[in-house]
């Protein structure tokens, strides 16, 4: 599995977190028990892969590091989102954005840079959202990177 096919999965992880609310820990559990993650194989390449241990401990990382940031997370969208309100925004590009904050600002692995994860996280956004989306997300993000988001999200 490739490090983008690990940092989707994290990405719909961390949707599904958002979503029901639940503990991140007990998402992922369910997510990857055995008999639950190879029903999905056959779905979507996305899964015919299984992450390997190295693969699973940088996901897990990064959904539960989402979920415990997310109020902070979600002020740094807001801040630097031109004054939509995140209730505006698809979830699937908020997932997107939170990943890619939580990978820049949390988890400082050496070869994730911040260029990559916006990269990224406009790349794998392409698949869910329309393209004035991933614009908005690339534009928010870029804002965050440059520093000019309201003075509450820096």
């Amino acid at each position: 599995m490739t490090r983008r096919k690990a940092r989707e999965l994290a990405m719909r992880l961390i949707y599904a977190q958002a979503a029901t609310n639940d503990q991140p820990e007990d998402v992922l559990d369910t997510f990857f028990a055995e008999e639950h993650y190879a029903s999905l194989q056959g779905e979507d390449e996305l899964f015919d892969d299984v992450p390997d241990e190295a693969q699973l401990l940088y996901i897990r990382t990064l959904v539960i590091t989402c979920a415990l940031h997310r109020e902070e997370l979600d002020r740094i969208i807001s801040g630097c989102s031109q004054s939509w309100k995140l209730e505006r925004i698809t979830r699937t590009a908020l997932a997107a954005m939170r990943c890619a904050l939580t990978e820049i600002l949390f988890l400082g692995y050496p070869d994730v840079t911040p260029s990559v994860a916006i990269n990224e996280a406009v790349e794998i956004s392409k698949s869910y959202d329309l393209p004035e989306t991933t614009g908005f997300i690339n534009g928010v993000l870029g804002t965050f990177m440059r520093g000019e988001g309201s003075d509450e999200s820096l």
